[in-house]
């Protein structure tokens, strides 16, 4: 037991903190008195709570097992190789621009290496770069100093077999290499309304000048363009384009063409049969060959000077048949055969200066006159194709000024060329007909969608 004086003591000193509460208490306010009971009440639930929750472990003395691992130190010499494999380049784009020398290309291109341009010069095929026409592309990649890593261009000899050449860095010296070129084909379309001529129209409409002569030939049978165009009148075209790095590198063969002449409309399509290493043709959209026997004009571009009629002869002075039709045009323009045929007489004859006659069959005949020369090796006897060159404008024999006196004649009597009815080749029959329908129906959609809306109605020429 306790000894009472110690037990007086102590009782005395609970009284003492008792009193000491109660007196703090009184003096708090209602809302504190409130919330310490309340939390007097919330001390005793969690005090109950704790009674039935599991105890939290006290893992301060649980075992620590320690994990080491052993990393490589990289490689230093691995790592150079791979930051020189991931080197930075720089690369610049030029077009070559007329009087530009190599130095001054380079110089644009940001190339700065005389190694390079030593091996450009001296490397027979390297210096095609040298040759390059203004307004192609060059590409050279250099490094942070300036020094050539690769250079490329596409060589263009006027052919089609284009060429990429690749000027590379080889260790401590360059090579040259050339492979033939991969292009991307595409198939463009363009239409265009006559308002002066035909080559001022495909200029508004963006179409090629080849693009364009081919036009002329597709129709030149049909059509005069010298003498037949109309104010207003229309065309719409389909041809092919070769790109290489977005530059259109040249023009490809019109697939389809649409001519409203004079309220006619002619049409062709251009058609080849699969493995026919001859080549092919243009046709009608019904499979009828464009082709006949005779052009309409021996000459691209010119103007009728004299027709097929009566006239005052220019130096007889006298009233006579005109028995030909005069083409007035520059001396030295090509004449081109009518026909296929095999030439009958080359040489002079009276009036008709350098004539040049060319029979073809049954009966049919042309001559050509008043030339300034004739085309080489053109001799009696040889074959010549529809097309063919045979001379030049001139003004030999009687003539007053330079221009082609051409005749048509049938059993040697002499018809108006620009009026004669003459037969075209072949039509296209049986499975070939088949193959041919497949792709003028596609190339007939694509003339629907170039034709004007509310343009003046024309007819289908009849061939």
């Amino acid at each position: 037991m306790f000894p009472q004086d110690k037990l007086t003591r102590v009782t005395s000193r609970c009284l003492s903190v008792l009193q000491s509460c109660h007196h703090r208490i009184a003096n708090t306010s209602a809302k504190t008195r409130i919330v310490g009971a309340g939390a007097l009440f919330l001390g005793a639930f969690t005090l109950g709570a704790a009674g039935f929750s599991p105890a939290e472990p006290d893992l301060k003395d649980a075992p620590v097992n320690p994990i080491s691992v052993e990393l490589p130190l990289p490689d230093l010499a691995q790592q150079i190789g791979t930051l020189e494999d991931n080197a930075q380049y720089y690369v610049n784009e030029e077009k070559v621009r007329s009087g530009d020398t190599l130095a001054t290309l380079l110089n644009r291109l940001g190339v700065d290496d005389e190694q390079a341009a030593s091996f450009i010069k001296s490397d027979t095929l390297a210096r095609s770069v040298m040759q390059l026409r203004a307004g192609k592309r060059v590409v050279a990649q250099t490094d942070e100093n300036g020094e050539l890593v690769r250079l490329t261009a596409t060589l263009d000899d006027g052919s089609d077999n284009l060429r990429n050449l690749v000027i590379a860095r080889d260790g401590d010296n360059f090579k040259a290499d050339a492979a033939p070129a991969v292009l991307e084909r595409r198939v463009e379309m363009r239409s265009g309304i006559i308002f002066s001529s035909l080559f001022a129209a495909t200029d508004v409409a963006q179409v090629p000048d080849g693009v364009a002569m081919q036009l002329v030939d597709m129709f030149a049978t049909n059509i005069n363009f010298a003498s037949d165009l109309r104010r207003g009148d229309r065309f719409n075209v389909v041809y092919e384009t070769f790109w290489q790095n977005g530059d259109m590198v040249r023009t490809g063969r019109v697939l389809a063409g649409e001519f409203d002449n004079a309220g006619n409309r002619y049409q062709a399509v251009w058609f080849n049969e699969p493995g026919n290493k001859t080549g092919g043709g243009y046709y009608a959209f019904d499979g009828k060959s464009l082709k006949k026997a005779f052009l309409k004009s021996p000459l691209a571009f010119t103007r009728i000077s004299s027709g097929f009629s009566m006239r005052l002869h220019p130096i007889l002075g006298q009233w006579k048949q005109h028995t030909g039709v005069d083409f007035a045009a520059p001396t030295g323009t090509p004449i081109h055969a009518a026909a296929d045929g095999v030439v009958d007489f080359v040489g002079q004859q009276n009036g008709y200066g350098n004539i040049v006659v060319i029979k073809h069959w049954s009966g049919y005949s042309t001559a050509y006159g008043h030339m300034s020369r004739f085309a080489s090796g053109i001799k009696k006897g040889m074959k010549v194709g529809q097309n063919d060159v045979i001379g030049f404008v001139g003004m030999t024999g009687w003539a007053t000024g330079p221009h082609l006196h051409y005749e048509f004649r049938v059993n040697n009597q002499p018809r108006n060329p620009l009026s004669v009815e003459v037969p075209n080749n072949q039509a296209l029959t049986g499975p070939q007909m088949q193959r041919f329908r497949a792709v003028a129906a596609d190339m007939q959609h694509r003339m629907a969608m170039l034709r004007v809306p509310g343009a003046p109605d024309v007819k289908l020429a009849s061939r």
